[in-house]
């Protein structure tokens, strides 16, 4: 009787982890998927846009930590900002106060910059009608097993983003070349992401299949900047992508965070704008959509600093000794990325700068005591 009770409760926990393991297989294949791209622009020049310039890298920078590789996505920059004069600290870009996080980092790679980032380019390689003499790194080169990630990020307004401030794209456009996208069997499911003034006039005309699309604000909306730096004179980012960011740091390859969680990104008492986002269009429920789906790599690999010699049999690796206990060092994923020293690196001490306030409040101090020792009648000196 005790061995049949065994072998019941035996098989039941065969049964459960059968189970479990087939709900894990099926959450991977769900979206059908089998490559991630993504489109990354930024449509604004000159040195007071360095806020979009930073918005977009900060999203390159995320989406390059969770795994997609630059071969997979299309970096569009219209102003160099980390090579700009004004800029105090050359080949940087930051994304926070107190330059903390360098987000433009050693290994960037700008496929279209400058004069390059137009509305007719940006529309080709969308649509894959470029010249045959383009570059590979400068080709979206999706398929119908392609999950798209694109952002935007500048200055719009009802119906229109600006490029550059000397032509702009319009909605229809927009969604016109993503409905060539899907009639040319270019991507399986497509995020888009805006962030500009009246984001979410931008996609009211989308009407192609499995199309996901977030914007920063409403129509009749201000997308407002945040993190002003006195250092460098400008704010250093959006507010919505400032906490997009945030909201990506806590994801990692491994993640369960769905759809759902992101439109919870930037709620209004922090974005003062209202964030908008449409889900009519796309096939699948977005909470069985993983983050990842769209932001990460889709090959779950685990990366090792150990030779594997592929001909004799696996052995296991010896653990060092360390004060007389074994011990065995690990990596976690994230760490053994090229681009674990950018994300988490440290501000220098020579780095530092006046926090916010201080040289109004330093100039105050000045008034005050020459008030005290001489008066209001000697005013006239100092101007």
């Amino acid at each position: 009787m005790k061995i049949l009770t065994l072998l019941s409760l035996f098989s039941t926990f065969l049964t459960t982890n059968s189970n479990t393991i087939e709900d894990n297989v099926g959450q991977f294949f769900s979206s059908g998927h089998t490559n991630n791209w993504a489109v990354l622009v930024c449509t604004s020049r000159f040195w007071f846009n360095y806020r979009h310039v930073a918005n977009t890298l900060s999203v390159y920078r995320s989406v390059k930590r969770l795994g997609i590789p630059d071969s997979h996505i299309v970096l569009m920059l219209a102003d160099d900002m980390a090579c700009n004069h004004r800029n105090p600290k050359p080949a940087t870009v930051f994304s926070h106060k107190n330059m903390e996080l360098n987000v433009y980092g050693d290994d960037v790679e700008v496929d279209y910059r400058g004069y390059e980032v137009t509305v007719e380019n940006f529309l080709r390689v969308l649509t894959g009608r470029l010249p045959p003499s383009t570059p590979r790194s400068k080709r979206l080169l999706s398929d119908d097993r392609s999950n798209i990630l694109i952002y935007l990020t500048g200055h719009g307004g009802n119906g229109f983003l600006k490029f550059q401030d000397s032509e702009e794209i319009s909605n229809v456009e927009l969604a016109d070349a993503f409905e060539q996208m899907w009639q040319k069997r270019r991507y399986n499911e497509l995020l888009f992401i805006i962030d500009t003034c009246q984001g979410a006039s931008m996609y009211e005309r989308f009407y192609s299949p499995n199309l996901m699309a977030l914007a920063s604000s409403q129509v009749g909306e201000d997308s407002l900047s945040h993190q002003p730096d006195l250092a460098i004179g400008v704010h250093l980012m959006d507010r919505y992508t400032f906490y997009l960011l945030e909201f990506l740091e806590d994801i990692h390859p491994a993640s369960k965070t769905n759809m759902n969680d992101l439109f919870k990104v930037c709620p209004k008492s922090q974005c003062v704008s209202t964030p908008g986002h449409r889900t009519d269009l796309f096939l699948r429920d977005p909470g069985s959509v993983l983050i990842t789906d769209f932001f990460g790599s889709v090959r779950k690999v685990e990366l090792t600093m150990e030779t594997i010699n592929l001909t004799d049999p696996i052995k296991e690796v010896e653990q060092s000794a360390v004060n007389g206990e074994l011990q065995k060092e690990t990596y976690s994923y994230v760490d053994q990325l090229p681009v674990s020293e950018i994300i988490h690196q440290k501000p220098k001490q020579k780095d530092w700068h006046p926090p916010d306030g201080f040289i109004l409040g330093l100039w105050t101090l000045i008034l005050l005591v020459f008030f005290k020792t001489y008066g209001v009648k000697h005013l006239k000196h100092i101007f």
